[in-house]
């Protein structure tokens, strides 16, 4: 199967609504019918404020995170019309990918 590898980036104390984002995207996510996403925690990371965010001993408010997921054409288009009903503004890295499962 071809489609997409899109990846979302953000950090622990972004929401939307009441939820942290990343939970958020996951959540619609599986809501819209992708078939699997992965919430992935990181220790160190920059963004276009080139400012380090980091998880701390005391404060993870700061970490970062990142939402990946392996999605068809149209799973992509529902999910992009998503965030645009949401306003939701989030940066994203969307690669094109062959996908699919091993074995019978």
């Amino acid at each position: 199967m071809h489609g997409f590898q899109i990846t979302f980036y953000t950090q622990q104390d972004r929401r939307h609504g009441k939820q942290p984002l990343g939970e958020w995207l996951l959540e619609t996510a599986r809501t819209l019918g992708v078939r699997g996403a992965t919430l992935t925690v990181g220790s160190e990371g920059f963004g276009q404020d080139h400012k380090l965010h980091s998880a701390h001993f005391f404060e993870l408010t700061d970490q970062p995170i990142e939402v990946t997921m392996a999605v068809t054409a149209d799973e992509a288009e529902r999910l992009f019309a998503r965030l645009r009903e949401e306003g939701v503004r989030v940066f994203y890295v969307k690669a094109p990918i062959e996908f699919g499962t091993t074995g019978e």
